[in-house]
C-alpha cells in the first residue's frame, strides 16, 4: 500500500518523504511512527504545514504511537465521513491507514479526501485549544 500511495501522491504533485520500511521484514512500527510524527512536528515548528500518512496493518497502533508526540493529532482512516471530520473539525495532521484492511482504491480516496479537506476553525478551535492544554498538562519537558 505504501508504494502504491507514494507513487499516486507523486503523480498528484505532492512532495513525499518516505521513512520506510523498505522490505517485507517484520519491523517495530513505533520506530516508523516516531519518524513520521517528528517530521510533521519539525515542519510545523519551522512554519511549515506538513502532514503525515502512516501505514501499518490496521492503522490503530501507529495512531497510538504518533499521538504520544506533543503537537500530533493522528487519526485512523477507515471511512470517508470520519476522515473528512478529522480534518475539518480536529485539524488532524497524521492519517494512519491499515494496509491489511483497506484496498488501494479506498486508501487513495481517503487520502485525497483528507488532504483536500481544510480545517474549519471557528467553534472547533476552542476544542483544540483545550486538547493542547491537556497535552501540556501531562507532557514533561525533555531533559
Amino acid at each position: 500500500m505504501k508504494e502504491n500511495l507514494k507513487a499516486w501522491l507523486l503523480d498528484q504533485g505532492h512532495q513525499v518523504s518516505d521513512f520506510g520500511t523498505h522490505s517485507t521484514a517484520s519491523v517495530d512500527w513505533p520506530d516508523f511512527a516516531l519518524l513520521v510524527a517528528q517530521a510533521v512536528v519539525g515542519s510545523r515548528a519551522a512554519g511549515g504545514d506538513a502532514v503525515g500518512i502512516m501505514i501499518d496493518s490496521i492503522g490503530q497502533a501507529s495512531a497510538m504511537a504518533c499521538n504520544k508526540v506533543p503537537g500530533i493529532r493522528a487519526v485512523v482512516g477507515f471511512e470517508p465521513f470520519a476522515v473528512h471530520s478529522s480534518r475539518e473539525h480536529n485539524d488532524a495532521n497524521i492519517l494512519c491507514l491499515g494496509g491489511q484492511v483497506l484496498g488501494p482504491g479506498l486508501a487513495q480516496h481517503l487520502v485525497k479526501l483528507w488532504l483536500d479537506t481544510p480545517y474549519a476553525g471557528g467553534r472547533h478551535q476552542t476544542r483544540l485549544d483545550k486538547l493542547t492544554a491537556i497535552e501540556k498538562r501531562f507532557c514533561k519537558e525533555s531533559p
